[in-house]
C-alpha cells in the first residue's frame, strides 16, 4: 500500500476501534454503554486531533476511558505511518527499503536518505517538547488538584495542546477558567505554535542553529541555507499570529462579553490567544458564541488555513495560501513563473495547492449548507462548526452537543477528510482511473477567463 492508502486505512480503523472501546462501560463514569455514534463522533475528533466533542469528557469517562482518549490523541498527532514506524524502532524490528518509502511519501520528501533518522528526531522532539509542557503545566494543575491528579492533567493536556487536539478533562469550558493565568495561556501558545509549524521546520531550523553556534555560517547565510518550505511556513506563521491578534483585538476590544471587561494586558493576551488556538488548537479562553459576527468570520479564514505542513497542524496549511497568493502576485506583475526568496515554486506545488484550496473549499460550501439544513441553524454558526471540522481545529458556537445524528455523522466526514487532506482522499480514489487513461497530448487552445 502506497501511505496515501496507509493512511486511510489505518486512519479509519483507529477511529472504529477507538469508538467501540470508547463505548464501553467499563470506559464511561455511569458504568453504561454509550450510544455508538457518540463514542464514534469522540474517537473521531481525537484520532483527527479536532476536539469537538458531543459529550463532556471530563464527566463523562472514567480514568480507563481518559486513558483510551489520549492514546488516540497522541496516535493521531503523530500519525499512523509514524506511530507504526515507532514501534518497529522501539521492538529493534528492521525498517525496509518499502517502509522507507513509505515514510518518505508520508513526509513529502525528496529522497531515502536520513529517513530513519528523521523518524528519530519527530519521535524525540515530541515526547521533550510534551514532557517540558507537562513540567510547565505542573506548576499550576499540582498545587491545584494535588500531586498525582495534577500530574495526569498535566500530561493529558500537554499531549493535547502539542496535538492541536484541543480537548480537555478539565469540565465543560476548556481553559475559560484560566482566561488570565499567564502560565498556562503562554504554555498552551508555545506548544501549539511549537507542533504546528512542522517537523522539517523543526529540523531544519536547529541545522541553521548549529551552523550560527559553531560559527560555520553567519546569520545571513545561515537564513540563506534554510529550506523555502521553512522560510514560508515562519514567515507566514508570524503574518497570521500577529495579523490574527490585531484582528481580535480591535474586533473585540469593547465587547463586554469577551475582551471589554479584561485589562489592557489581559486584552492582548486574550487576543494572541485566539488567534493561535483558531490555528487548529481547540482551546479556547473565551465562549466562541459571545464574539461578534465579524470575530466569528474573522476566525473562520484562520481555522481554515490553518497551521503548516509536516506538524499535528490541520487546515489548508500555511504553505498552500502562501503559494496561491505568491502566484496571483506573479500573475499580476505579468510573470511566468511563482517566485519566493530568489526560488521558483515548481508547477506541481502551484497546482496541488490549489487542488488543496478548492477540494477544501468545496467542502465547507457543501457541509455548511447541509448543516445548515439539517440542524435548522444559522448561517454563522454552521459555518464555524463546518470550517472548525474541516480544519481539524475543535472550536464550536455550541452547535456540537445540539448535533443530530446526521449532522453528527457529516461532521464525522468532515474531520476525518481534514485530518487526511482532501486531496489525499481525493487522489486515492482517483487513482485507479488515472491508471487506466494513457498518457497523451492535445491540442491548445485559449480560453476567455475574468
Amino acid at each position: 500500500m502506497t501511505a496515501s492508502g496507509i493512511m486511510i486505512t489505518g486512519f479509519a480503523a483507529a477511529i472504529l476501534i477507538g469508538g467501540f472501546l470508547l463505548a464501553l462501560p467499563v470506559c464511561n463514569a455511569d458504568g453504561r454503554w454509550l450510544s455508538f455514534l457518540d463514542a464514534l463522533f469522540t474517537a473521531c475528533s481525537a484520532v483527527c486531533v479536532t476536539g469537538l466533542v458531543t459529550v463532556v469528557p471530563a464527566a463523562q469517562f472514567t480514568l480507563a476511558g481518559k486513558l483510551i482518549l489520549l492514546f488516540l490523541i497522541q496516535l493521531g498527532g503523530l500519525g499512523i505511518i509514524a506511530f507504526t514506524m515507532s514501534a518497529f524502532l522501539i521492538l529493534h524490528r528492521q525498517i525496509t527499503i518499502r517502509s522507507r518509502v513509505v515514510i518518505q511519501e508520508s513526509y513529502n520528501l525528496n529522497t531515502l536518505s536520513g529517513l530513519v533518522a528523521l523518524l528519530i528526531y519527530v519521535i524525540k522532539g515530541t515526547f521533550v517538547v510534551e514532557g517540558i509542557g507537562a513540567v510547565l503545566y505542573a506548576f499550576q494543575f499540582i498545587p491545584q488538584y494535588g500531586f498525582f491528579r495534577g500530574i495526569w492533567y498535566s500530561v493529558f493536556h500537554a499531549v493535547s495542546a502539542f496535538c492541536n487536539a484541543g480537548i480537555d478533562i478539565l469540565g465543560d469550558s476548556s481553559l475559560q477558567v484560566y482566561q488570565t493565568n499567564l502560565l498556562v495561556n503562554f504554555t498552551t501558545i508555545f506548544l501549539i505554535i511549537f507542533s504546528g509549524i512542522g517537523f522539517i521546520v523543526w529540523q531544519d531550523l536547529t541545522l541553521a542553529i548549529k551552523r550560527i553556534i559553531r560559527k560555520e555560517f553567519s546569520l545571513r547565510r545561515a537564513v540563506e541555507k534554510t529550506k523555502l518550505q521553512t522560510k514560508l511556513a515562519v514567515v507566514m506563521t508570524v503574518i497570521l499570529i500577529a495579523g490574527g491578534t490585531l484582528g481580535f483585538f480591535f474586533l473585540e476590544f469593547s465587547n463586554p462579553q469577551t475582551l471589554g471587561r479584561l485589562s489592557f494586558g489581559e486584552k492582548w493576551m486574550a487576543a494572541l490567544f485566539q488567534s493561535v488556538t483558531t490555528r487548529t488548537a481547540g482551546f479556547f479562553t473565551i465562549p466562541q458564541n459571545l464574539f461578534r459576527e465579524e470575530s466569528k468570520l474573522f476566525a473562520c479564514v484562520l481555522m481554515f488555513i490553518g497551521g503548516s505542513p509536516g506538524g499535528t497542524a490541520g487546515g489548508v496549511k500555511t504553505t498552500t495560501i502562501a503559494i496561491l497568493l505568491l502566484t496571483c502576485w506573479s500573475v499580476l506583475k505579468g510573470s511566468e513563473d511563482t517566485e519566493c526568496f530568489r526560488r521558483k515554486i515548481l508547477s506541481t506545488n502551484v497546482r496541488t495547492g490549489f487542488a488543496v484550496f478548492t477540494v477544501a473549499f468545496l467542502a465547507v460550501i457543501v457541509g455548511t449548507t447541509a448543516i445548515e439544513s439539517i440542524q435548522q441553524t444559522s448561517l454563522s454558526d454552521a459555518l464555524y462548526e463546518v470550517v472548525s471540522a474541516v480544519g481539524t481545529v475543535g472550536l464550536s458556537t455550541g452547535l456540537t452537543p445540539s448535533l443530530k445524528p446526521a449532522g453528527k455523522l457529516l461532521i464525522i466526514v468532515l474531520m476525518y477528510m481534514g485530518r487526511i487532506g482532501p486531496v489525499t482522499l481525493a487522489l486515492a480514489f482517483a487513482s485507479k482511473i488515472g491508471k487506466r487513461k494513457n498518457r497523451r497530448k492535445l491540442p491548445q487552445e485559449r480560453v476567455m477567463v475574468g
